[in-house]
This record gives structure tokens, sequence and C-alpha cells, in this order.
């Protein structure tokens, strides 16, 4: 960030560093914004001394203004006796003016016809042109000439609506505010508009600049907070500075041209992140897909000793994660120790440590028809390392329950009460949950109490999400959580709540979800989920890897806050100092 520095920094870096600032989610739009902000400052075109000055072309304005309300072509504009003085916001040329927008044009506003009258409207492009902002939101060229649908000639009278010409500058004045356009044939809007009939129609371009370069400022000049709109008065009133108008067509000329380049950037810089995905996403399918499991972990450590270059958006760190989840469930992240003991036999010994609970009356005997079944094994999506077990989540687990279903007495403090909302993010948050008193508590313990090293898990909205209880403070849960108790002795609670968060399980929590609007998780389908079991002592090591994994993806993401953040600061300043330059117009009449 050296350069930054630099006193004698020159308009040619905004390029030279392109591939740099590019990095900036922003990056493109707001060199957009620039060439609009350099174009109506006078700095996008060289200025020449032949022109009509702009008090001349005023002049003109004016007496074009009187024929056409002489000729009835316009109506006379309301007159405003204006208070203040013209805002100037930055200094312009001397063959430059200061004026107000109603200056150049006349400010017009819309009208909407009766919706519940069918004979007012008719289908686009057979009746009168007429437009809401929602059409200028689905438009992305300067020129418009119809809308979803028309009105008719009914519909134009029996309104407010007003029939204005061609090359008349389309304004959106809410709902929202800077919408921009040129109308390609007479045209009327909705009360959403204030538009602009230039005077002398040559200026339409340079107005529809205008409007697009100032637009996030006379934004901050409405008025409203839910429902937020500029008025004919605020916008009859905005400050415009008005070139010759020889040199408001250079200026158009060129910001045409700049904005092409743009979108040969914009075009290139998409390529290159298709690419980049493309190349993700086969890297990623290979490492998924894989049933050697060597070759997948050589596969993973060429992907991992790449992955500064190839992940440049939060979204590649997303998909990686899953990945690594993925390779673990499968026994691809670790090599296996043929020392280890079987998962079989975990399984025995979990069994057998269920027994001993039932019997002592812990936990409940299961009713020989409530049994689990056992995996077909030619059913599963893939082949197990030797040494691993299918089984069920709810053979390894004692309890899997939810919380009350009933809506507790809530209290000001006392006991936290959780719900799906309060642990969504991955984490138990305590910060904004509801309070219970320590009655109700007791009360709602008898059905579930989460207790250290449990596992919590979504089941109604957002779903699947499993998430450890990592604290020995108290709490009770609702119905849109699951509690799952398991053998701590036995099993790695850290591999079983990464195992359920896998895509593995996470795919069968979505297959299963049932319900329409508020999704829902059903204990009983819970307990069918498939899971692949390794032996313990593997567990220990996919959890240590896994571990190791992601914090590496925690430090490619600050990596890739700090990139963005610093190739957004390199292209402000880029911006700014070029703005003060004296040789950015030779520069800008090269590319």
């Amino acid at each position: 960030m050296s350069c930054l520095g630099n006193a004698a920094m020159n308009p040619a870096q905004l390029l030279a560093h392109f591939d740099r600032i590019s990095e900036a989610p922003d990056a493109i739009p707001r060199l957009r914004r620039f060439i609009l902000d350099l174009a109506v400052r006078g700095k996008l075109v060289e200025q020449d001394q032949n022109d009509e000055p702009a008090g001349e072309l005023l002049k003109r304005i004016q007496e074009e203004k009187a024929k056409r309300i002489k000729a009835g072509e316009m109506r006379s504009p309301r007159v405003i006796e204006w208070t203040d003085s013209i805002e100037k916001l930055f200094p312009v040329f001397n063959s430059w003016a200061w004026v107000r927008l109603a200056d150049v044009g006349a400010i017009v506003g819309g009208g909407t016809p009766q919706s519940n009258d069918a004979d007012n409207f008719t289908a686009g492009g057979t009746g009168i042109a007429w437009l809401t902002p929602a059409d200028l939101g689905r438009h992305n060229e300067l020129y418009v000439s119809h809308g979803s649908r028309d009105i008719t000639e009914k519909g134009l009278k029996s309104s407010s609506a007003t029939l204005i010409p061609k090359d008349s500058v389309l304004f959106t004045s809410r709902a929202p505010i800077g919408y921009t356009a040129i109308s390609a044939n007479e045209i009327t809007t909705n009360q959403g508009f204030k538009s602009v009939v230039p005077y002398i129609t040559e200026c339409s371009r340079y107005i529809a600049l205008y409007l697009k370069a100032f637009g996030p400022w006379i934004d901050s000049k409405a008025s409203g907070t839910t429902f937020r709109e500029v008025s004919g008065k605020v916008v009859s009133g905005l400050p415009i500075p008005l070139p010759p108008l020889p040199e408001q067509h250079r200026i158009v000329a060129k910001v045409d041209e700049l904005m092409a380049l743009c979108d040969q950037l914009e075009a290139a810089k998409a390529e290159r992140e298709n690419q980049r995905d493309r190349l993700i996403a086969a890297s990623l399918h290979r490492l998924n897909s894989s049933d050697d499991a060597d070759a997948s972990r050589e596969s993973a450590r060429f992907y991992l000793n790449h992955l500064p270059r190839l992940t440049t958006r939060p979204e590649h760190i997303k998909q990686l994660r899953q990945t690594i989840l993925n390779l673990a469930v499968r026994g691809r992240l670790v090599p296996q120790d043929p020392n280890d003991e079987l998962a079989g036999e975990l399984l025995k010994r979990i069994q057998e440590q269920k027994a001993m609970l039932v019997k002592s009356g812990e936990i409940r005997e299961i009713r020989k028809g409530n049994l689990l079944p056992l995996v077909d094994k030619n059913q599963t999506l893939y082949s197990l390392p030797t040494g691993w077990e299918w089984t069920r989540l709810g053979v390894v687990c004692f309890l899997i329950s939810d919380g009350t279903h009933h809506t507790p007495k809530y209290e000001n403090s006392g006991i936290h009460f959780l719900s799906v909302k309060d642990v969504s993010s991955g984490s138990i948050n305590f910060s904004n949950t509801r309070f219970i008193s320590e009655a109700t508590h007791l009360e709602l313990c008898k059905r579930c109490k989460p207790e250290f090293g449990d596992i919590l898990l979504t089941k109604v909205g957002t779903t699947g999400i499993a998430v450890t209880v990592d604290t020995t403070q108290e709490f009770s849960i609702f119905v849109s959580l699951a509690l799952l108790k398991f053998s701590q002795i036995n099993l790695d609670g850290q591999y079983l709540r990464m195992l359920i968060n896998s895509p593995f399980v996470r795919q069968q929590s979505a297959d299963n979800t049932q319900g329409i609007g508020n999704k829902n998780l059903v204990l009983r389908l819970i307990n069918q989920f498939s899971i692949p079991l390794p032996p313990l002592a593997e567990q220990h090591r996919i959890v240590a890897k896994v571990d190791e994994l992601m914090a590496l993806c925690d430090q490619l993401e600050t990596q890739l806050t700090t990139t963005q953040t610093d190739s957004r600061r390199l292209l402000e300043a880029l911006l700014h100092r070029a703005l003060e330059e004296p040789d950015l117009i030779p520069f800008l009449s090269r590319l």
C-alpha cells in the first residue's frame, strides 16, 4: 500500500492496479460512478474555447421554452419563488453555469388510473405507454418505450397521468429514488416519477447523465422514513452544472465509450470468476467422489496448497468447509490404523452401556415395535473403509428428545430458555434468549435436561444444524430444538457433531423435513438417520485434522476480508487522487 503515499501518482495507476482493485466487491460499479462524477465536473473531455458558453445556451433554452408554451406543446410550468441561491457543489469552468434543473426543462409528475377498472389498462405495447418505477427496475437500457402494461385513452383522461414527449428524461422520485431513462416515444408515468421534459431535446442525454451521477445525493434530499420521496419542488430546484451544448455531446460520447470499457472489464472479470468457480467445483467434485482414500488425501493436499490462489469469494470457503466434512465422514481425511479397535466392537460397548442405563432407570427401554432397522448396506451412498460400520443415529444415542411443546410463561430474568434462533449461527447464543422461572425449568427438565457435552439439533424452521453444549450453565429448550445424549466415553462428541453437520447427514435432514411453511424434523426420522461410524481412535484423529483445516479456512476468510478491504481502500485512494490530477483528461482521451 506504499503507493498510496506517492504524491506523484497519476490516473494511469487506476488501470495499472486494476487487477488488484478489481478484488473489491464493488470495483466496477464504483468505477462507473467515478466516470459519471468526472463527467459532471468537466474532467472527462477537453474544453473548446470556440464553444458557445452555457450562458448563451440558457438564453436559447428560455426562447425555446417560450415558443413551445405559446404553440401549446407544453403547459406553462408553475413559477417557484426561490428564497435561496443555487447550491454550487464544486467549481466549474467559466464556460459552464450552475442552474436549477427547472431552468433546462419542465418537471412533470404522473398518475395512476383506477386499478379496479379494467378499461383503464391494456397490455404493454398496445396502448398509451405508461411506466412505474418497477418497470425501470427491470429495464437496463437507456431508452424505454413501454412498461409491462399500458393505459387506454380512458385511463389517461381519468387520471393525473401526463403524456410527455419523446426524449423526456424519466426519473423515479420514490420506491426507489434514482432510476433514470429516456423515453423513446410519447409516454406517461405513475406518480412515482418526477420527469424532465427538456426545452431543448439535445440536452436530454446530458440531463440523464447528470441525474445518474447525482442520484445518491438527490436521495439524501428525500423526506419521509419508511416511504422516502423527493418532491417536485426539490427536483425543480436541484443544482445542475450546465456545460456548453457541444461539450455536452462530447461528454456523453466519452461516457458511452468508457461505460463500454467497463462492460468489457466486467465481462472479463465475470469470465475469470466463472473459470475459477469451474476449477474449484471440479477440484471439490474430484475430492468428494473419489473412492481411493490415498488418492483423495493426495488431491486434498494439492488443493489445500493452492487455496490462497483459488479462493477469492466467501462461497468458495463455504464449499471447502463442506468438502472437509464430507471427506471426514467418508474416511478420506486421515489414514486408517489396522491396530484400532473395530467400530463393531465400539457399537457393542455402546449397547452394553445403554443396557446398564435402562437397568438403572436412567433411560427408557425401547419397545420392540420401535426398534430401529439395520442400515441396508446395498442402499448406502458410498463404501466405508475397513473397520468402519454403518449404523443409525438413534443406535449410538441414549436419548433423542425435544423441548417442551408448550410455550412457558416468560420472566424478566431467571433461567435461559432457548429456541432455534439461539443456535442457528452454529453455537449457543444466550444474548437474546427468553427467561423462565427456576420452577418452570425444573419441571421442563423432567422431559429433557441439556448438560455439558450433549448436542442440540435444530428441528423446526432452520433444520439440521448441530451444536455442542459447551457450557455448564443450566437452560431449557423449546420444541424447535432436539437434544441428543450419547456415550461421551465411547464416542467423540466433536466427531458426532461434525458428522451431523456434514453434507451426508444434512441431506438426510433436508429429505426428511416435513411441512410447507415452517419446516419440521420429527424425532422418529432423526433417530433413523444413517451414519458412518469409525473406530474411536480414528474419530479423534479426524476431529484433530478437521480442526486444523477449519482453522486454515478461518485464516483464508480473514485474508479474503483483508484483501477486499485493502482493494477497496486502494480503489478509493486512486479515484480520489485521480480527480485532482491535471493529466486526467489527456489520459482518458487515449482510452
